[in-house]
């Protein structure tokens, strides 16, 4: 038996039994919020407690508990030292009530702390033990998010210490954004939910990979911060009607206030400026076609032979039906693909 298990181990029978026994609590806090951002009962439990035990003296927590006066023991102590701490020594007057019940705070660190929450385990599984009321208390809550910094964070060693990562550069990755965003979207048309968790992130690393890359630049480095802060800044002057006093009850009224700031944020010359000509064929022709059929330009289509002017064609009349012809070429295709497997089969029959 585990010595933390041991009935016999300093006098463990001569602790009362039922109440004032004590109170052991584990406050946890997340790295992902500010040192110092305690909620209300965290800092109430350290201020009434006799004792606050921290095994980790990196502890980020640690300056701001010492500013607030808060004293705090650089200690790992054990199972049993923690419940013999706690719990009173039983008065030698059968009549008399438990004295000198304590409160002890063990601060836990980021990796948690599995050989006293094992030991207290076993100690309370014994059956043998009075032991103190055990509470874990959270000290602070990750805000919904929180899991960005973590990925912000990886990403920043990855770059400092992996061979391969630490010399990509923009130009490297760009095949690799077109990639994830394709199998995005094929994970979107498939309703493959889990398909679609996975691949939102492998697009959000492209994100977070290329803002890390800006970083390193040395004439005009800019980091995920900006990048936050830029769409932040657009989306609350492309949404006046949540964040200023315009209003809008309809989509459209929605959709025209987005066309009407982007106007006039990009003052372009012409409604083709910032249509990127390396997207897909079909999704080029509807996008060119949406700009001319919004700023209300009758565009004849231009006169040609051959396939492409046909397919020019079909693209415009499906967005103006409202219909995205690259879409649904691809799930043509995929139902041409479906009729090919079919045909192999057939023939192997």
């Amino acid at each position: 038996m585990n010595a933390d298990a041991s009935a016999t181990d300093t006098g463990a029978g001569a602790r009362p039994e039922g109440g004032g026994t004590g109170r052991l609590v584990l406050l946890t806090t997340s790295h992902r919020v500010a040192p110092g951002l305690l909620s209300w009962p965290a800092w109430q439990v350290l201020r009434a407690a006799d004792r606050v035990l921290c095994a980790d003296a990196e502890h980020p927590q640690l300056p701001y508990l010492a500013e607030a006066g808060i004293e705090v023991e650089i200690a790992a102590p054990s199972a049993r030292e923690l419940v013999d701490y706690c719990v009173p020594v039983a008065s030698m007057a059968p009549e008399a009530p438990p004295s000198d019940a304590r409160t002890a705070v063990v601060l836990t660190s980021a990796d948690g702390e599995s050989a006293l929450t094992d030991g207290l385990a076993r100690l309370a599984g014994s059956g043998r033990e009075t032991m103190p009321d055990l509470e874990l208390l959270p000290g602070s809550y990750d805000l919904p998010g929180a899991r960005l910094l973590d990925l912000v964070q990886v990403m920043d060693q990855i770059r400092a210490e992996c061979p391969w990562s630490s010399i990509r550069t923009h130009e490297d990755l760009a095949k690799y954004g077109l990639e994830e965003a394709y199998e995005m979207v094929e994970a979107i048309e498939a309703g493959d939910r889990e398909e679609l968790r996975e691949e939102l992130g492998d697009v959000l690393l492209q994100v977070v990979f290329h803002a890390r890359i800006a970083q390193d630049d040395p004439e005009e480095p800019f980091s995920i911060d900006d990048v936050a802060g830029t769409i932040v800044e657009k989306l609350l002057h492309r949404h006046p009607h949540i964040f200023g006093e315009a209003d809008a009850e309809t989509p459209e009224d929605v959709k025209a206030h987005w066309l009407r700031t982007k106007a006039e944020e990009k003052r372009r010359g012409s409604v083709t400026e910032g249509v990127p000509l390396g997207q897909p064929g079909l999704a080029l022709a509807a996008k060119l076609a949406s700009r001319a059929r919004t700023a209300g330009l009758e565009v004849p289509l231009p006169s040609g032979e051959g396939i492409g002017y046909e397919l020019l064609a079909l693209a415009v009349r499906a967005e103006r039906d409202g219909v995205d012809p690259e879409a649904a070429l691809r799930a043509a295709a995929r139902a041409y693909r479906d009729a090919v497997i079919a045909a192999e089969g057939g023939a192997a029959g």
